[in-house]
């Protein structure tokens, strides 16, 4: 789908050092989607991917820890409101975008053990809206 962009929007939040660093540290400050450790060479510091665009909305789901390789590769091609139901999400993505499935569908703020729990219910959500 050529033309869509997740366009970033809203402030970081006061807090935002401390929030980064706790999501980097949950992570054990690897990359999310391709394991590289934390390093300064070969574009692997770890960021902070806002999922859904929103700097100021710092639900778990939506804080992924990425490295600068991943980050600048999924930025621009993934958007948690593009209907996706040809294929099934990458392991490592499925709890990020469950979790923004229970906000967007039920309107649940579900913690990661919860969304965990619940996750083939949650990831069938998106299916169930798109195909009806």
């Amino acid at each position: 789908m050529a033309g869509w962009a997740i366009v970033p929007s809203g402030e970081y939040p006061a807090d935002w050092p401390a929030t980064a660093k706790a999501v980097k540290d949950a992570a054990g400050w690897r990359c999310v989607r391709c394991d590289a450790a934390h390093a300064r060479e070969g574009w692997r510091i770890l960021t902070v991917h806002h999922l859904n665009g929103a700097k100021d909305d710092c639900r778990w789901w939506n804080l992924l820890a990425l490295c600068q390789r991943c980050h600048l590769s999924i930025q621009g091609r993934v958007n948690p409101d593009r209907p996706w139901v040809m294929a099934e999400h990458t392991p490592w993505f499925r709890p990020y975008v469950a979790g923004f499935y229970a906000a967007k569908y039920l309107g649940e703020d579900l913690t990661r053990e919860e969304t965990m729990a619940r996750l083939a219910e949650l990831l069938e959500l998106e299916r169930a809206a798109v195909l009806g």
